[in-house]
């Protein structure tokens, strides 16, 4: 009776073993994905031929499992980590399979393996293999809307030049092509000085609309002058050049663009800005300068629980500044369906009388990038790399408006 029972012990032991270690197996962290690029192709084609470059982060996690460096050249005949994780899909389906219950991005992680079904980067639909492919990007960074996409065509360097606005470590520019020569932009950053503009308070951090308008429209005018243009940066802090840190300090010592004290009433902040515009627009025309554009950057306040798109507005009857309004939204709508497929993009162009919009000689656009009080929306403005992305796409749309 003892030894018939201590059998029946060690088979329950052994049942319960073989349960554990399936259980543990099905349950095994994914791997990466090994593929070897072709011959020729360089870390942006072999990303963008796995439709990897839609996200900054696929990029930064791909020199991180490789041990590469940006400009370091790939081998066709080595197998390089990708960013694309690889799970044992469970047959039932892709949520409980990547234990995430986020609809939309099981719902982009699907479209993802039917789109590289489609191109025959892989030979069997994910429910019969039962291997899904999930980019890194799209699952362990969903807020980011930064990318690898280059906005410079550049062929050879056309030499150097100094800014000191842009900071002391950002203000050697190297001119990469004269795409926007001839072309001159006025920026103007939202508020500054004595007005901090929107601001968020409920967290530990303080978020100031005038410090990432600011930062933005810095990142903004680099851009332009890498591209042969000339940029006007209206409103200036003698400190704070183009910052990496997601929380930026706020502060009051912005100047005009002649390094005058911004004022204290509104109307006399506005009717500074637009001064500075126009005294320099008519000694530009002087000189011949045909293109003349401005582009005022702010960040809105709405409630905490609205979140917002990119909203662009443009002066009434101003056919100029609705075009260039209009090529912007376009840019923000194509880089959305790109970088977050299946989100939808909300943001709308219409005419306003705002202040500068109305007051301006050169025709003028004007950008809500974000609520800052909604936890999602302060995502596009405390991460850096959603702060370029936002310059990348105002350049690329400014870009579309004059050379098309």
């Amino acid at each position: 009776m003892q030894k018939k029972l201590k059998n029946q012990i060690s088979y329950l032991l052994s049942v319960i073993s073989f349960l554990v270690l399936s259980l543990s197996a099905g349950a095994q962290n994914p791997y990466y994905l090994k593929k070897k690029p072709l011959k020729g192709e360089g870390t942006y084609s072999f990303l963008r031929r796995y439709h990897l470059d839609d996200n900054y982060c696929n990029l930064k996690k791909f020199l991180e499992l490789n041990n590469l460096k940006k400009t370091e050249p790939l081998f066709f005949d080595k197998e390089y980590k990708l960013p694309i994780l690889i799970y044992d899909y469970n047959g039932k389906s892709i949520r409980s399979t990547i234990r995430n219950n986020n609809y939309e991005l099981a719902l982009q992680i699907k479209r993802y393996n039917e789109l590289i079904l489609k191109e025959k980067l892989r030979l069997t639909h994910y429910t019969k293999s039962k291997i899904l492919w999930v980019p890194y990007g799209m699952f362990k960074c969903p807020n980011s809307i930064a990318n690898v996409e280059k906005i410079e065509d550049k062929k050879e360097s056309l030499g150097y030049k100094t800014f000191p606005v842009f900071g002391k470590e950002n203000q050697k520019i190297e001119i990469l092509d004269k795409v926007m020569e001839g072309r001159v932009f006025y920026i103007v950053s939202g508020h500054g000085g004595p007005d901090p503009g929107a601001r968020y308070t409920g967290g530990k951090n303080i978020l100031c609309e005038d410090e990432y308008a600011y930062d933005v429209a810095l990142r903004l005018a680099r851009n332009l002058v890498k591209h042969g243009a000339t940029a006007y940066v209206i409103v200036r802090d003698p400190n704070d050049g183009i910052r990496e840190e997601k929380y930026l300090k706020c502060d009051k010592d912005e100047k005009s663009y002649y390094g005058e004290e911004i004022p204290k009433k509104q109307i006399d902040r506005l009717q500074q800005r637009c001064d500075d515009i126009n005294k320099l627009y008519k000694k530009n025309k002087s000189l011949g300068v045909k293109s003349q554009t401005t582009v005022v950057i702010h960040v809105d306040s709405r409630s905490y629980e609205k979140r917002q798109d990119v909203f662009f507005y443009y002066f009434f009857g101003s056919k100029k500044g609705k075009k260039t309004a209009e090529s912007i939204h376009r840019k923000f709508r194509e880089k959305y369906r790109k970088v977050q497929a299946g989100r939808g993009y909300h943001g709308t162009v219409s005419a306003r009388s705002l202040y500068v919009l109305k007051n301006t000689v050169p025709p003028a656009v004007f950008l809500e990038l974000a609520n800052i009080r909604n936890k999602y929306d302060q995502l596009r403005l405390i991460l850096p790399d959603n702060r370029q992305a936002l310059a990348n796409w105002i350049y690329l749309g400014l870009k579309d408006a004059l050379l098309k």
